[in-house]
């Protein structure tokens, strides 16, 4: 004799916790996150994050930074 089993059970329940959890940071993020352009700081982060990732050779890595730099210092001297 085998016992029937009823809606989702345990398991079921767990993954569906889990997809309500996700959905509902993301929802979180999408809400809070602000409208504002990026501070020169955050912006600079980004970009050298950027050059982080992309440039595999030592010389493509620093021509990039000295870009980020650049363009860092255009931005404080914009008064952002």
């Amino acid at each position: 004799m085998h016992k029937r089993q009823k809606g989702m059970g345990w398991l079921g329940i767990l993954i569906v916790l889990g997809i309500a959890a996700g959905g509902g940071y993301y929802a979180y993020k999408g809400i809070t996150q602000s409208d504002e352009a990026p501070s020169c700081a955050a912006a600079q982060n980004a970009c050298l994050r950027k050059c982080r990732r992309t440039a595999t050779e030592a010389a493509a890595a620093q021509s990039c930074q000295q870009a980020c730099q650049r363009e860092s210092e255009a931005c404080a001297s914009a008064g952002r």
